[in-house]
């Protein structure tokens, strides 16, 4: 998979766990496993192709694409 299928995949689980209520914990907790698998391949493929990223918690590593991140600017806080 390219890095724009997995951002795109990784976007919608987390899209789709915002709108599950939160009494629905088994729900919750198969899309955090999804996210967290899609969240994993992507950060290796972003790796792998050396582009310039931040993972979030102050790790700095290198990313290409600039569509990825414009993906990424389409998902709501």
């Amino acid at each position: 998979m390219t890095i724009i299928e997995i951002a795109k995949i990784y976007t919608d689980w987390v899209k789709a766990e915002r709108e599950i209520p939160g009494e629905e914990h088994q729900a919750k907790e198969t899309i955090n496993i999804l996210r967290t698998k899609y969240h994993e391949m992507l950060m290796a493929k972003m790796r792998e192709e050396w582009v310039d990223f931040s993972d979030g918690i102050g790790q700095e590593h290198q990313v290409p694409a600039e569509a990825v991140l414009n993906h990424w600017d389409s998902v709501p806080p």
